[in-house]
Formats: C-alpha cells, structure tokens, sequence
C-alpha cells in the first residue's frame, strides 16, 4: 500500500497571465512559494506529483525536504509574461514527483505537440509513477496515448498516474482504454479546479492506475494558495 497525491500548484506567470484570484490574494510570490513547501513538507503521502511548479518553487523544495527524493523535469517552453514582467528568479516550468526514498528516473519529456506540456516518469517502490499536466484542447488524445504507452512498457510493474488531465474522468478513461483505473471522488467532494463560470469541468486532476487498485481518493482544500485543490488516494499494488 502507498498513499499518492496530485496537486497543481500554479505557476505565477500563468496566475498573472490569466487574472487568477491567486495574484490577488498572495500578491508576494515569496510568501506564496514559502507557504505551498510548508504545505507539501507537512504531507504524508508517499509520493506527490506536482504540476506547473516554476524554478523558485522547486529550489523552495528541494531546500525544504533533504530528507525525500525530488524528481524534476523542466518543459523545454518557458513561460511568458504578457502583463508585468516576472518577480521570479527562473520562471521555467517543471513537473516534480516528491518521493520517500530513492527513485530511477525512466522518462521526463514534454509532449511533442505541446512544448509546455508533458510527462516524468520514475520507477519506486516497485511501481512506475508518473507525474502528467495534459493540454485542454483536442491534443490530449495523442497526449493520453502516450501516456498509456509509458504506463504500459513495463507490464511487469503497476502503474500510477497523477497529474492534472484538464478534462473529466470520463474522457480520460476512454483515451487510455482497458486497463486503467480513474479513482472515483465520492459525490460530494469539493472540485479539483473550482470554477465561478463556464461549462468546463470542475473535476480535472486525476488519480489513474493500471494493475492496482485506488481506493480512498479525496479532494482536500488548499486554503488559496492554488487554482486548483489537492487529490490524495491510497493505492493498493
């Protein structure tokens, strides 16, 4: 058993691009940064995937958590500021995996079609973990097939995917085919990627497994400090 997190921890670039609440309510990124580490550092879960983190966070984390193994992979677009120019001393963008214990990085890539958009996938604890952010438009299914090829290519381990898919389970399901399991949120639970307006989904980030089984998955508030909220499961392998 191993307990997993997802969480999409928003880059400032984007907030600020975008006119996310965020920038209003954490208008210093630096206490904004300090905070979302003290939220991780305090988590137990065993494994974390992190999405749209940029290089201040990162170097906040890794700082903040000598004693866990941080995978990174840093998308080959940087972000670009269209509002203000950015307080961020790197403004790249990465996917993380926070992890218990050591890991061997198998893949880290940003997807063909989208250079801001991508994969890192490690092998720990027996298992392939893969870290995702997949783009919101019609490029996720080749995107999701590729996804479906990393968690496949070594059958002999199980499989979990964690990220933000930017769609609805059901549409996630039917992109990666048989074999893979979506953690179902019971019927209450807050969304993953509130939203005020608009008919896009409110339940985006996912927790997704092939040869194991998800149970328990939640969605807990992070209080803020992000557009969207944190996805936690257990995992039986």
């Amino acid at each position: 058993m191993i307990t997993v997190a997802t969480w999409n921890v928003l880059h400032r670039i984007h907030a600020e691009n975008w006119y996310e609440d965020v920038s209003t309510r954490w208008p210093d990124e630096a206490a904004r940064i300090d905070a979302v580490t003290a939220l991780i550092a305090a988590r137990t879960e065993q494994v974390i995937a992190l999405q749209e983190v940029s290089g201040d966070q990162l170097f906040s984390l890794r700082a903040a958590l000598p004693d866990r193994t941080v995978h990174s992979m840093r998308y080959r677009r940087l972000p670009t500021a269209r509002r203000k120019a950015s307080s961020l001393r790197d403004p790249g963008e990465y996917l993380v995996l926070v992890v218990e214990g050591p890991g061997r990085e198998i893949s880290a890539e940003s997807f063909a079609d989208d250079p801001g958009k991508g994969a890192l996938a490690i092998t720990a604890g027996g298992a392939v973990l893969i870290a995702t952010h997949v783009t919101g438009d019609r490029r996720r299914t080749d995107q999701l097939a590729r996804l479906a090829e990393l968690a496949s290519a070594t059958p002999q381990y199980p499989a979990v995917l964690l990220g933000d898919f930017n769609t609805d389970r059901d549409t996630v399901a039917a992109s990666l085919g048989d074999g893979f399991t979506i953690a179902r949120l019971s019927p209450d639970a807050a969304p993953t990627r509130p939203r005020t307006s608009g008919a896009k989904s409110q339940f985006i980030d996912h927790v997704v497994v092939r040869g194991a089984v998800a149970q328990d998955a939640h969605v807990e508030d992070t209080a803020g400090l992000s557009d969207h909220n944190l996805v936690r499961a257990t995992i039986a392998l």
